[in-house]
């Protein structure tokens, strides 16, 4: 879901919970995660918690996520769960941290989304995979969400590696104005931020990591505005 002001709320729902780990949560010290939304029917709010950031909020994930896709199809209207949830929040903006296999909890994620960001590297694999999602898409529209629509975003790009200029140029021609503008360069202090538990404009604002990511930040609101 995006609307790109106010308060923010992320969903982590990758049971690796890297999101929740990168906003200094440890997991394991997670006693309310998005599972009990999912399979116990709790409110967002009950299970969400303030972040360093102001006007950011995090619903955290833990490893229960790992019961949640196995038992989450066994729920009544299982595949809206997640989209009735949301309703009932007072939140601008949304941002749900998918993992990356394409079972029960993402769908429940796409169903409830506006605009999915496909994050792929530039390399052979990584566009490969690109038909699975893009695939999933089509059924998700077809069936469930008529309105998704989507952007990819390259990230990891690599500009003294050749394979990968040539990935990037391919991938802009392939998907022409799906493919964002901005791009995330290789930047050895994105992990330092998640170590330290703050998002990267926050740790260090001046890097061009930062940089780019307020402009994705923006091409993005842009392209909200204008639907």
């Amino acid at each position: 879901m995006v609307a790109m002001k106010g308060e923010v709320m992320l969903i982590d729902l990758d049971p690796q919970a890297s999101l929740t780990l990168a906003l200094g949560v440890p997991p394991h010290t997670v006693r309310n995660s998005i599972a009990d939304v999912l399979l116990n029917s709790a409110s967002l709010l009950s299970t969400s918690r303030e972040t360093y950031v102001p006007g950011l909020d995090l619903v955290p994930s833990n490893s229960e996520l790992l019961l949640t896709e196995r038992f989450l199809p066994t729920r009544n209207n299982y595949k809206n769960i997640l989209r009735e949830a949301i309703d009932d929040t007072h939140y601008d903006t949304l941002i749900l941290d998918c993992p990356p296999s394409l079972g029960a909890i993402t769908q429940n994620a796409l169903i409830a989304a506006d605009i999915l960001i496909i994050p792929t590297t530039p390399d052979y694999l990584s566009t490969y995979a690109l038909r699975s999602i893009m695939g999933l898409i089509g059924v998700i529209r077809d069936n469930d969400n008529p309105q998704l629509d989507y952007r990819i975003l390259v990230t990891m790009l690599d500009q003294r590696i050749k394979s990968h200029t040539t990935f990037d140029k391919q991938l802009r021609a392939t998907f022409d104005n799906t493919v964002f503008a901005t791009a995330i360069q290789v930047d050895t202090r994105l992990r330092d931020s998640a170590i330290a538990g703050l998002p990267i404009t926050h740790y260090l604002s001046h890097t061009r990591s930062a940089q780019q990511y307020r402009a994705l930040a923006q091409e993005l609101a842009q392209y909200v505005k204008s639907k």
